[in-house]
């Protein structure tokens, strides 16, 4: 049969062809027809020369891709792929080849502004964006705060701030079985919480072929899909298991006449891999960045002469020039994971999809799947390696026995409570294999809220999509509660508080009171001087300076520094005080949606600003929307899709993305699901390819 490119009313890709390998063809096609700026970003994110044509403010980011050599890492990945899956590998390959034919003579406006020409994928370029989009995903970052706060404040503290705070990308998701149910077949629902991104991280699809026939969220520039997705007999969906898989050791490193060498935990210096790159900066001189991998994996925070203008790690009595290694699963066992693609667009019940995420690598996730059949899945997938718990926690000594890897943790099953399974990044069947997790309060939420009826629908699952309730606000108000000798202002304005309904409503002005009260504790708190030492960090690269920053950290942790027993002699009651009175003095005019607006990130600003749309809800509300307190109110995180997969009737699902299907600006759906996404509407998920629109054969 010809391959069809179909589209529905909102521009979503429907595509059907004879093989897996056409099929797979088109997708490359239809993708770059729809994200052409989007999949060349991305490929140059992968390889390494985004500053090419971005400039200077993503030399940050192309030293990373560098040193932790993604590019070279996906390269042997694939190779590990022809060799152990060849099929999978013509599968992939016959993706990039349509992705290069789509960008042929491409005229998305982006490209002529910055002079970039579309460039050709190579067959390993999926996985490499894959690398990309992921590498920062685990947070490995959050052990270089920890070591910030163990030197400073003692190890004691690192608890205080455990939780997903800065750079942390996590999700809801809930499966409620045909028991619990109108239809007596399961409903699985939920939202990825990412980075909004202008075009977005997900791609409505939908895939037929003789094989199969699944509609789901691919994610552009990767074949298939992989996150969420629905067969018509089976769906699944994931949500981040927040486990811990990537380590970093302190390096020591010499110079030698022949290159680099790095002692190993048995007392021997080792050769290490050395090699030097030119990186191209847009309007700049080219930048040399110095390659070193050792046995551990690549050197990506200094090297044998330490940090530029730092020259010792100040978390490190002995004065050693600092460079710190990455060890991740990829780059040790050589396969990405791709392999568990198309047996999942081929599954038909849960025990396939099992099956298929035995093969998962990268990120570690729990899925929650069911099938027609009454079947249910609900486990963690993934490579998490076995090593010291030290390694899990902090940076580890290379040059210290005790920190190796031995082997890979089993990935836990387990089953459903009251018919209902819950996950929302909170410490639960991945709990032995983290460190830090979401407080529980999504979880608790959506698992009250679907404790209120005893037979759910699809149709009912919007509801706790867009839930704002606020149970993190406790803490704070007790301590409001709890002063007197106030200001009438600031009486009045602490009754207000303590009557409001906790709920973030972007309409709500008690809610801008609460949020500007949080944000002036938080100031308050970080300009404390026992916390003076963490103010500024060490100078490590600027794509890692997230998760040292101090105001964010304190503004995520605040739950718990306001309740902890003490916290190393701040008078918090004067802290609430005084944030109190200063809120009173000039409180906010407006409501939340004022100042809590949606900040997509863009790798170009448009010549053509958009508005940016009031948001309601928060980070710790189940419509979890994030902002910074205490530094900005703009909410640059949140769900970049949501969905429902109904397993009685797929034609009853739904699901919507922030903006829309085109990641062409001026396109009618571009930004055409963004009122829909705002008011906690859904698209329905069209499959009956008479109601299509025939767009053309590939």
């Amino acid at each position: 049969m010809a391959t069809e490119i179909h589209r529905d009313a909102w521009g979503i890709p429907h595509l059907r062809a004879g093989s897996a390998a056409e099929l797979a063809h088109a997708q490359g096609l239809v993708t770059a027809r729809d994200r052409a700026w989007q999949l060349e970003v991305e490929r140059h994110r992968a390889q390494g020369t985004s500053a090419s044509f971005l400039g200077e403010s993503a030399l940050a980011w192309d030293r990373l891709a560098r040193r932790a050599r993604l590019d070279d890492t996906a390269r042997r990945c694939f190779a590990d792929l022809e060799g152990q899956d060849p099929e999978t590998a013509r599968w992939v390959r016959a993706y990039v080849d349509g992705v290069n034919e789509g960008l042929a003579g491409s005229t998305a406006p982006e490209f002529a502004r910055t002079g970039l020409a579309p460039g050709r994928w190579d067959p390993w370029t999926p996985l490499g964006v894959w690398l990309a989009t992921h590498i920062l995903f685990a947070g490995f970052p959050a052990k270089l705060w920890r070591e910030q706060v163990a030197a400073h404040l003692g190890a004691d503290a690192i608890g205080l701030f455990a939780t997903d705070g800065p750079g942390t990308s996590g999700s809801n998701g809930w499966l409620v079985s045909g028991e619990r149910t109108v239809t007596g077949q399961a409903v699985i629902a939920g939202d990825p919480h990412r980075w909004i991104e202008d075009p977005g991280v997900y791609q409505q699809i939908h895939l037929a072929c003789p094989e199969f026939d699944v509609v789901g969220l691919a994610v552009p520039g990767v074949p298939g899909i992989a996150h969420f997705g629905h067969t018509g007999t089976v769906a699944w969906a994931i949500t981040n298991a927040m486990a811990d898989y990537q380590d970093l050791y302190r390096e020591r490193l010499r110079r030698t006449g022949a290159g680099v060498e790095a002692l190993g935990p048995d007392g021997v210096w080792r050769r290490a891999a050395r090699h030097t790159e030119s990186v191209e900066v847009a309007g700049e001189e080219p930048v040399e960045v110095e390659v070193i991998e050792t046995d551990r994996g690549p050197v990506i925070i200094g090297g044998p002469e330490g940090l530029d203008g730092d020259p010792a790690d100040p978390s490190d009595p002995s004065g050693v020039p600092v460079a710190i290694s990455l060890r991740y699963p990829p780059r040790v066992t050589g396969d990405l994971g791709f392999g568990a693609l198309l047996p999942l667009l081929r599954a038909r019940r849960v025990a396939d999809v099992d099956r298929a995420f035995d093969r998962w690598a990268e990120p570690v996730n729990v899925v929650q799947a069911a099938d027609t059949e009454g079947g249910v899945l609900h486990r963690v997938a993934g490579r998490v390696p076995r090593r010291s718990a030290t390694n899990s926690l902090r940076m580890v000594p290379a040059w210290e026995p005790g920190h190796e890897w031995h082997g890979w943790h089993e990935t836990p099953h387990c089953g459903l409570t009251d018919g209902v399974a819950v996950m929302a990044n909170q410490r639960g069947p991945s709990g032995p294999l983290g460190v830090e997790f979401a407080p529980p309060h999504r979880a608790d939420r959506i698992a009250a809220l679907l404790a209120g009826k005893e037979r759910w629908s699809a149709a009912g699952m919007p509801a706790i999509h867009m839930d704002t309730h606020l149970a993190s606000a406790s803490p704070l108000l007790e301590h409001l509660d709890a002063l007197d000798d106030l200001t009438p202002e600031a009486t009045a304005l602490r009754d207000r508080l303590l009557g409001w309904d906790r709920r973030m409503d972007a309409g709500s002005a008690d809610a801008a009171l609460y949020a500007a009260v949080r944000a002036a504790v938080v100031r308050r708190l970080a300009a404390h001087p026992v916390f003076t030492a963490l103010a500024t960090p060490p100078a490590y690269p600027d794509v890692f300076q997230p998760w040292l920053a101090l105001v964010p950290r304190v503004a995520f942790a605040l739950e718990h520094l306001l309740r902890a027993e003490e916290l190393y002699g701040i008078d918090r009651p004067a802290a609430v005080r005084a944030a109190l009175e200063e809120v009173a003095v000039r409180p906010p005019a407006g409501v939340w949606g004022d100042t809590h607006r949606l900040a997509p990130w863009r790798a170009l600003e448009p010549e053509q600003p958009y508005d940016e749309p009031g948001l309601s809800g928060d980070h710790d509300c189940v419509l979890c929307t994030s902002g910074v307190p205490g530094l900005t109110d703009r909410a640059a995180r949140g769900p970049a899709a949501r969905y429902v997969w109904d397993l009685a009737r797929r034609e009853d699902s739904r699901w919507v993305v922030p903006l829309g299907a085109s990641g062409v600006p001026g396109s009618p759906h571009h930004r055409d699901q963004l009122p829909l996404w705002l008011g906690g509407d859904l698209v329905p998920v069209v499959t009956d390819w008479t109601r299509l629109k025939k767009e053309t054969d590939a």
